[in-house]
This record gives C-alpha cells, structure tokens and sequence, in this order.
C-alpha cells in the first residue's frame, strides 16, 4: 500500500460492488455491523448517492488498484435539530488493517466535514472493538456512552459504545452545512 493518501478519493456510484464485497464479511463473520444480511451492490450504490451533496463516502486503493477500506459520513438521526451532527464510519479490508489506512481516511474525512460546518461527528461501536476504539481515540473522539445489550448477534447480545468529537465550533446563529464537493481536495 503506499504511504502518502493519493489513492484516497470520493466514492462513485461504479464502486458499490467493491465496497459491499468489503462490507459482506463485517455483517456476516463478526459483530461489527449490526446488519443481518449484507447489503448488495445495488443497496450499496443506493446508499453512497443517498448522502447526495452533504454526506461524503471516501475510498482507499491500493497499489493494485483493489479497494483497501472506505470512510462515510451518515446523518445522526432524522430530527432537523441533529442536522449539524453526522455519524462517522470506517471499515478496511483485513490485509489494510494495522497499517495506519484508517487515520489516514479520518484525516481526510473529519478536516472535510468540519470545513462543511458540521460541528460534531458520533462514532458507534459494537463492544468490544479494540481496535476502532483506538482508531477513533487517536483520531480525537472521546467516549460519550454505552448502549447496553442493544442487540443480538452471533449467540449473543451486544452492546455500542458511543464516541464523539467536536468538528467546527459552536454558535449561537449557525450556518447550514455545505455540500461538500466544491471544498474536497483530491
């Protein structure tokens, strides 16, 4: 994989069948997605163009040009007054992980969010993850609770640990998010 982010870029609608086939594992093999059946290319495409202008996908390929992890951007929840919140999340291929791909996407994801306006990003994790735990501690989250046995997966009832880190500054009178196209910078 090569060190700098060049291959780092916005998602398309054409890699929803890479992103899925990286995904499928994660709702299959173990209890980091709490999905039960693993969204398909066509679900996947329906979701990366639902973030329209606002919610960015990035993707990382490696030198092969095989993708190694993607990073998006969600809404928080579906009341307007969350509209200045987005949920964060990043999921790597198993031979990128460890080797620092998903700071480097959070680098260039949460710098882009903040520059849109959005103040606060929110990270759920399924407990226990170590590892996203450390990603998102090293990349300024701080915890902010814990949904406890909120979901049962593989044999077991699972808990979500909630992370959260300020974005852009608070205000009295704020601005609408920008759509975040024009401010990305390949």
């Amino acid at each position: 994989m090569p060190e700098g982010d060049d291959l780092i870029r916005l998602a398309v609608p054409e890699d929803a069948a890479s992103i899925a086939a990286l995904y499928a594992p994660y709702v299959t093999d173990s209890i980091v997605s709490f999905e039960n059946f693993p969204p398909d290319a066509e679900e996947m495409r329906r979701r990366i163009e639902s973030g329209g202008d606002h919610y960015p996908w990035l993707t990382a390929w490696d030198g092969d040009g095989r993708l190694a992890g993607f990073a998006y951007a969600s809404g928080f929840r579906p009341r307007h007054a969350y509209r200045f919140t987005v949920e964060t999340s990043v999921y790597l291929d198993p031979s990128a992980q460890g080797k620092g791909l998903g700071r480097k996407l959070y680098d260039r994801l949460l710098p882009l969010l903040e520059a849109q306006g959005f103040t606060q990003a929110i990270a759920a994790i399924s407990l226990a993850n170590d590892a996203s735990v450390a990603l998102h501690e090293k990349c300024g989250f701080v915890t902010a609770g814990i949904y406890r046995d909120v979901g049962f997966k593989l044999g077991g009832w699972r808990s979500v640990g909630l992370w959260q880190r300020a974005l852009a500054p608070l205000s009295d009178s704020p601005e609408e998010p920008k759509p975040f196209r024009p401010l990305w910078k390949p």
